[in-house]
């Protein structure tokens, strides 16, 4: 997938390309305090249909673990119950990525040193890497995709140019129903059919130089295994934000850093 952006794309860039998208809103035009007074801010871009269930699972786990992290939700979707359009409307989950992508540029301007960090669960993932595919590098601290409905082709360079640390993703053999029999039904939420879902394979590494290797050396891959049952996580669609699989393998990949 190409980069829509050069590597070295504006706040006022992102701002030109946003503001004439249909069903997008512009939140952010101008550096901006980044929220949590101090703390990382966890963006999370919950699954199709606007069911807020990882996002409120990132904020029970924070709270439990008293993370000192703001988890902030990122308002996609085409509204709540509507998990097709979600999950097949590639072009509108890129634009989502877009205002997103403003919203991260207003922080980083005003706050340059802060940690920030995307999380996607499901088709949120096509809103995250859209958004960090619009980004300078090192826009973000860390990048964690949890059962992706793109396809385990996605390219992920562009992405991983967008983190300081790396790119985490969590992902299910046994996630056979809704990304299984349902990306066979209606394709992936890159569009693409006959092919299998990130979130149950992986990603397959797009590699064709030294310093694409470079890049996918921030790529860890999580795969589920009986053995993590007992922190909730089933290996279900739904399992990698259960919120005792997110205090034990999720949270410790959040490390606040300041500075450049």
């Amino acid at each position: 997938m190409p980069h829509p952006f050069p590597g070295n794309v504006s706040l006022g860039l992102i701002v030109l390309f946003v503001g004439g998208c249909a069903g997008g809103r512009l939140e952010a035009s101008g550096p901006a305090a980044l929220p949590g007074g101090g703390r990382g801010v966890v963006v999370v871009a919950d699954g199709a249909g606007d069911f807020s269930a990882a996002s409120a699972s990132f904020r029970q786990a924070v709270s439990e673990t008293h993370a000192p992290l703001a988890v902030v939700k990122f308002d996609w979707s085409h509204g709540p119950g509507r998990i097709l359009i979600d999950q097949t409307d590639f072009a509108y989950a890129r634009r989502q990525g877009l205002r997103l992508a403003a919203e991260v540029a207003a922080w980083r301007q005003g706050d340059p040193g802060g940690a920030i960090y995307l999380v996607g669960h499901s088709a949120g993932c096509t809103v995250v890497l859209a958004a960090a595919e619009a980004l300078p590098p090192g826009s973000v601290e860390r990048i964690v995709l949890l059962s992706p409905s793109v396809s385990a082709g996605y390219d992920l360079r562009p992405a991983l140019r967008c983190v300081r640390g790396g790119l985490d993703v969590f992902h299910s053999r046994k996630d056979r129903l809704f990304l299984g029999v349902g990306s066979a039904l209606v394709g992936t939420s890159d569009r693409r059919w006959l092919a299998r879902a990130a979130g149950v394979v992986g990603f397959r590494p797009v590699v064709t130089t030294s310093a694409d290797a470079a890049l996918y050396a921030k790529l860890a891959q999580h795969p589920w295994h009986p053995g993590l049952e007992w922190s909730g996580n089933r290996g279900g669609h739904y399992g990698s934000y259960q919120p005792g699989y997110l205090r034990a393998y999720v949270l410790p990949l959040l490390e606040i850093r300041r500075g450049g």
